[in-house]
């Protein structure tokens, strides 16, 4: 099973905004039959260089993790992100 880890930080931090992007991201969730689970958590320890959210995905496969990507409910997702997002880091991971 691959993992993928995204962290986020957003233009905007405030707390009803994180939670807007929280629910954009969990939209995701039954538009995409190889996302096999997505869980969005917002960071309960804000700082200077704290991350806003934490979007965890899971796939069976790295293919499935690309069929994810071109996806068009994921494309929708990942553009209106773009206009909020001041930085992001990943991990990928086997488990």
């Amino acid at each position: 099973m691959i993992v993928n880890h995204l962290l986020l930080k957003l233009k905007d931090g405030r707390p009803e905004h994180i939670e807007q992007i929280q629910t954009v991201l969990l939209g995701m969730r039954g538009k995409i039959d190889v996302l096999l689970d997505v869980q969005v958590k917002a960071n309960v320890r804000p700082g200077p260089s704290a991350y806003d959210l934490i979007l965890i995905t899971k796939f069976a496969s790295l293919a499935d993790m690309d069929e994810y990507l071109i996806h068009p409910a994921h494309q929708d997702v990942a553009k209106r992100i773009g206009t909020v997002l001041e930085t992001q880091a990943s991990v990928c991971c086997e488990i």
